[in-house]
């Protein structure tokens, strides 16, 4: 039996990853939850599953927690603290990492679980664009499996394996975008458009973050800098087609012009799922794609000035390994300003570009490096907000 960490646990993903487990008890256990800081959510959902251990980020939340828990007559092991996650995710009792943090704050688990050699089920995307080569490299040399959990790429994952190692050097990866709550909405004046209008995504039900990075397409653009390292495909061989359907979530082109695409709902138990049994499969508690009712699928350019911060992420990855940190870090804090109403939807992608242009630091050598990098992108983009400020 997989006894599995799930960081992340109130979320979105979190939330998909316990009901897969709850469906296959004798199979996997929910060991331990983590959650950054609502302290009501994760005692739900730990008195609901009885894990061993339960840890929250925000260290001022750990009374109400406490309180909670013992409530419900649970005593287990509480952590807290903004380590406590990396300390789950290196426990030796937990074989399985479910990471589904949100944002660059995931970095430091996503290493403490590649360097114990853990099986990591990772939808932390920001690991990835942040970590970069560096904990694919990690990953290796420890012994860790990475599974992406992204729909995207789980369904590109699953795709490769249409084709030999040989077939891949000639492959494109086509990764499929739902094009957002603006897409195909040239009326739609986006330097006006408020977070209500930002957050309503026509597909998927995710964060508030994701929700308008999706919005503006970095989210795709984080995917494409994750697919690179992910996948070891250049730039040139990875495209972006808008797919508002969401029913193909990624295609890959093989040399001989054959397209192999994965094909579902838009439920997010379902690549949770696959990489929790994989190489088996499981059954699962979604719904079945109607393929003979699901109707037209349409496919589409994105159009990137419209969406700048998609082109950002291809000139990141060129430009080199701390470029794709400052862009990350650049756009959590305008993600942050907008929601607060500090400045508009189009100042998202200009706060970007003036903090990459700002910022030359040498390429990273180590986790503290890409902290570093990380942290002087969020004080520059901090600063340079003021002076886009509504």
């Amino acid at each position: 039996m997989q006894n599995i960490a799930i960081l992340g646990a109130t979320g979105s993903i979190g939330r998909s990853a316990l009901s897969v487990i709850a469906n296959h008890p004798d199979r996997y256990r929910a060991g331990a939850l983590a959650a950054g800081s609502d302290a009501k959510a994760l005692a739900a959902a730990a008195l609901a599953v009885r894990p061993q251990t339960v840890a929250i980020a925000e260290a001022a939340r750990e009374g109400e927690l406490r309180d909670l828990l013992a409530q419900g007559g649970w005593t287990g092991e509480i952590l807290s603290g903004p380590k406590a996650a990396e300390r789950l995710a290196a426990d030796p009792r937990f074989d399985t990492v479910i990471h589904a943090i949100v944002g660059a704050a995931g970095v430091g688990p996503a290493f403490a679980a590649a360097e114990a050699g853990k099986r990591l089920l990772l939808a932390n995307k920001e690991s990835v664009v942040c970590g970069g080569a560096l904990l694919m490299n990690t990953v290796a040399r420890c012994g860790a499996t990475l599974l992406p959990v992204d729909s995207e790429h789980n369904a590109i994952f699953q795709c490769l394996h249409a084709s030999g190692e040989g077939g891949r050097q000639a492959a494109r990866i086509w990764l499929t975008c739902s094009g957002g709550p603006f897409h195909g909405r040239p009326e739609v004046d986006l330097s006006k458009v408020g977070p209500e209008q930002a957050l309503a995504h026509p597909t998927w039900k995710m964060g508030r973050k994701i929700s308008i990075d999706s919005a503006t397409l970095m989210n795709k653009g984080l995917e494409v800098i994750e697919a690179h390292h992910l996948f070891d495909f250049p730039p040139e061989r990875i495209s972006v087609v808008i797919h508002p359907q969401s029913v193909v979530h990624s295609m890959v082109e093989f040399a001989d012009g054959a397209v192999v695409a994965e094909l579902g709902e838009a439920d997010m138990k379902l690549p949770i799922a696959y990489c929790l049994a994989y190489p088996e499969r499981i059954a699962g508690d979604v719904k079945r794609l109607d393929i003979a009712r699901m109707g037209p699928l349409t496919f589409s350019e994105p159009d990137m000035k419209r969406f700048p911060q998609l082109a950002m992420a291809f000139e990141a990855i060129r430009a080199g390994a701390a470029a794709p940190i400052i862009l990350n870090g650049a756009n959590e804090i305008g993600v942050q300003a907008f929601l607060d109403g500090r400045i508009g939807f189009t100042a998202i992608a200009e706060l970007c570009r003036r903090t990459l242009e700002r910022l030359q630091p040498a390429e990273p050598k180590s986790l503290e490096d890409i902290l570093a990098i990380d942290g002087e992108a969020r004080r520059t983009a901090l600063t340079l907000a003021a002076d886009l400020a509504l």
